[in-house]
């Protein structure tokens, strides 16, 4: 028995390093949003994004030493974004 579950989105949060780049990664996760994703990924509507979001950063958190819990960075934020479209 196989099951088909939704995807990420296909914007790379590897490069973010500014706010001017996790801009213009927020918009290329509208992009891809815009062009299909709102079906494609796994948590395309907004109540499972959150819901999403807030799983994904707890299991981070779980797995994280203390001190890199606190060092918040843009690339951060874009890497939670992105594993919040897809978290099951």
């Amino acid at each position: 028995m196989s099951f088909e579950t939704g995807r990420s989105t296909t914007a790379n949060p590897s490069s973010v390093q500014s706010r001017d780049d996790f801009a213009a990664f927020v918009e290329a996760a509208l992009t891809d949003f815009a062009a299909g994703g709102a079906g494609k990924w796994e948590n395309g509507t907004l109540e499972r994004f959150l819901d999403g979001l807030a799983a994904v950063s707890h299991a981070r958190r779980a797995d994280r030493d203390t001190a890199s819990q606190e060092a918040a960075t843009w690339r951060l934020f874009a890497e939670l974004l992105t594993a919040a479209t897809g978290y099951e």
